[in-house]
């Protein structure tokens, strides 16, 4: 079933789909933990959806009893490149492939590699808020969130950052429409390979200091990187690049709309920032992965068969009482924060230093320029979800004479 039929059962027949899901999964989830903890479905191939913590981390970590070869919450059919080999990423990957092509990825993510971009990020930033601090009005999500993980992601990728739009329609294609639209996912997936197929092209006769460049030289168990997996993580690093962040900061950005008290604070108090986007990233998780049964297993009190889905919803995890004391609360100070908002495993997510960065500043310089604001009209507010969740239509409303600078 993959019909928009309401759900009467959200244990026996769940959607993530559903516009009530996507609008406001969190009481979804409340009532499935207390009375059936793995909810099944038929709907989009099939799956069950774990929604505790401990269920969801065990999954994450069991790469005996569960693959990551699907990782999509629908399916969606494998590419091939022109010799047949399927065009893959560590995210979709299993050991013992898994370690070795993660760790050619990692050198361009870790913390010091990732400070060299957030001055850039800043400044960025900047411009963007200079190009409508003076209306009062203005679509965060749009012209604010949307626009800084693309051209971040273009930096490391050594990719036309001024091209940002287009590469956010890209990934939404891919990823979000394209969920649902085989039709739409094939037309930006075969854009996305052009693209890159032509840079991976140039970088032959023109090698630079970025990351397509490197995998091109880089060498995998002895040999060069195989070209299906450099294609596969070149496409990963702008769609799992853009997506997440963008709907990250949109979310931290709708919260602090809400809630003035918390907003004045990190005006107030910048240096509590990165605690409080780890109490954003908790409390707002934007990822549901998914993994596919090895063998037939059990989970929870679901028989699991082989071959099918378990989706992982972090965001279900990030709000279990069991693990965090007032989870439906967004506590900015929160000391004790081990939240899965990243993933947990193997496949924790090889981005999180630059996801980090990005919403940190991209808060930071959002309220020393506009330290007051509100939503214009809450029901104007829209949200992607399926995969990825996050605001996509985001109003937000400010006194022009309000701001702390516009430098």
């Amino acid at each position: 079933m993959t019909t928009a039929e309401a759900v009467n059962d959200w244990a026996d027949d769940f959607d993530i789909f559903d516009p009530r899901y996507v609008r406001d999964p969190y009481p979804i989830w409340d009532e499935l933990r207390r009375g059936c903890p793995v909810a099944h479905t038929g709907r989009w191939g099939g799956s069950h959806l774990p929604t505790t913590h401990a269920l969801v981390t065990n999954v994450a970590h069991d790469v005996e009893r569960f693959s990551s070869s699907e990782i999509t919450v629908a399916p969606i059919p494998a590419t091939y490149d022109e010799h047949g080999n399927q065009i893959r990423s560590i995210i979709a990957t299993d050991p013992p492939d898994h370690t070795p092509e993660r760790r050619l990825l990692l050198p361009f993510f870790a913390p010091k590699a990732v400070e060299r971009f957030r001055e850039p990020t800043r400044e960025l930033c900047r411009q963007l808020l200079r190009g409508f601090v003076e209306q009062g009005e203005v679509d965060a999500a749009e012209r604010y969130a949307k626009q800084i993980p693309p051209r971040v992601i273009a930096e490391i990728l050594g990719i036309d950052p001024s091209r940002g739009d287009d590469f956010a329609e890209w990934v939404q294609g891919v990823l979000e429409l394209g969920l649902r639209d085989a039709e739409i996912r094939e037309k930006y997936r075969a854009i996305m390979e052009r693209f890159f197929l032509d840079e991976i092209e140039r970088r032959r006769t023109d090698p630079r200091d970025d990351l397509i460049s490197y995998l091109l030289t880089a060498e995998l168990d002895g040999a060069p990187v195989p070209m299906h997996v450099v294609r596969g993580n070149i496409s990963l690093m702008l769609i799992a690049g853009i997506d997440t962040t963008w709907s990250s900061i949109g979310a931290g950005l709708w919260h602090l709309a809400q809630h003035p008290d918390d907003r004045r604070r990190l005006a107030d108090e910048p240096a509590l920032i990165p605690t409080a986007v780890e109490e954003l990233l908790r409390a707002y998780a934007p990822v549901t992965m998914a993994r596919i049964a090895r063998h037939d297993t059990v989970l929870g009190d679901r028989e699991v068969t082989q071959g099918e889905r378990v989706l992982l919803s972090f965001p279900a995890a990030n709000r279990d009482p069991a693990v965090f004391e007032r989870p439906d609360e967004v506590i900015i100070d929160r000391e004790i924060n081990r939240h899965v908002a990243f993933g947990a495993g193997i496949h924790r997510c090889v981005g999180s230093n630059l996801a980090r960065m990005e919403m940190q500043v991209a808060i930071e310089e959002f309220l020393a320029m506009i330290p007051e604001f509100e939503l214009a009209d809450p029901d104007a507010v829209t949200w992607a979800g399926g995969q990825v969740r996050g605001p996509r239509n985001l109003p937000i409303r400010f006194p022009r004479a309000g701001r702390h600078r516009a430098d």
